[in-house]
């Protein structure tokens, strides 16, 4: 059965982003994850220091997952904003498989 993996980022504090990016390296490194499909939420996008789907992505070096499916979603989770779209992105990718 294929597992999708939901990581939560927050956009805004931009300290700890480094941090999360090894959070995620490790948890990727599991042999229960290594196939996961993974839904990146950035959130807090509403908010002016808000660090952006780009360099987020950079940041937590997406590009280097070569054998994982993987998608960033601009959120906000106060307002709502983005999570649908996220869902239904990870939804239909575990449907594929």
């Amino acid at each position: 059965m294929p597992l999708g993996l939901i990581f939560v980022v927050d956009s805004n504090d931009r300290e700890r982003i480094e941090e999360s990016a090894e959070e995620l390296s490790k948890m990727l490194q599991e042999d229960e994850l290594r196939d996961a499909v993974l839904l990146v939420f950035a959130n807090k996008q509403d908010m002016p220091n808000a660090v952006g789907v780009s360099d987020l992505t950079d940041k937590l070096s997406l590009h280097n997952l070569r054998s994982q499916t993987w998608y960033v979603q601009a959120t906000c989770a106060t307002q709502g904003t983005g999570l649908y779209e996220g869902l239904d992105w990870l939804s239909n990718e575990l449907s594929k498989r």
